[in-house]
């Protein structure tokens, strides 16, 4: 169910990530106004065209049965053998059942073929739900930052693996 994105699919991908991260801006009072960098105002199919041709970026995606793209992340690979897990979501109505850490457990396992040793994330700092879910997975909590032009904090994470 878990494929590797192909090219004629990064549209379907950027509405299932927009359509993901909606939910958060909504919960937290996010607009495209006061967080335009945000995910679900900022991805767009020139953004996500440029991560697959140009970065040459791994994007996976979760097919339900009937071919739908339900879930998503991407991987960027650094040369110090870190790997930055980006855009983890799962179309809200198909969320709560286990999609999202068949996801990662996915992500994990690309990234040890790949030679990474460590895996990073960025999250909205506030969203405790999900720090703690990261949590669970054995993610630590490395620091915070605050930028100007988010309403929010961001908050990183890492996980050796």
């Amino acid at each position: 169910m878990i494929r590797e994105v192909k090219r004629n699919d990064i549209p379907e991908c950027v509405q299932l990530i927009r359509n993901s991260f909606i939910t958060v801006a909504n919960e937290f009072g996010f607009t495209v106004e006061n967080a335009p960098a945000f995910t679900a105002f900022a991805i767009t199919e020139e953004k996500l065209f440029h991560q697959f041709d140009e970065e040459k970026r791994p994007m996976y995606a979760y097919y339900s049965g009937s071919n739908e793209i339900i879930g998503y992340y991407s991987l960027k690979l650094f040369d110090n053998n870190t790997c930055e897990l980006n855009n983890l979501c799962v179309i809200p109505q198909h969320r709560h059942s286990n999609i999202g850490k068949n996801l990662l457990n996915d992500a994990f396992e690309k990234i040890r073929k790949f030679g990474c040793k460590k895996v990073v994330i960025s999250i909205v700092e506030e969203n405790r739900i999900l720090r703690k879910w990261y949590e669970g997975f054995g993610f630590v909590h490395i620091y915070t930052k605050k930028f100007d032009f988010f309403p929010f904090t961001c908050g990183y994470m890492e996980k050796d693996l």
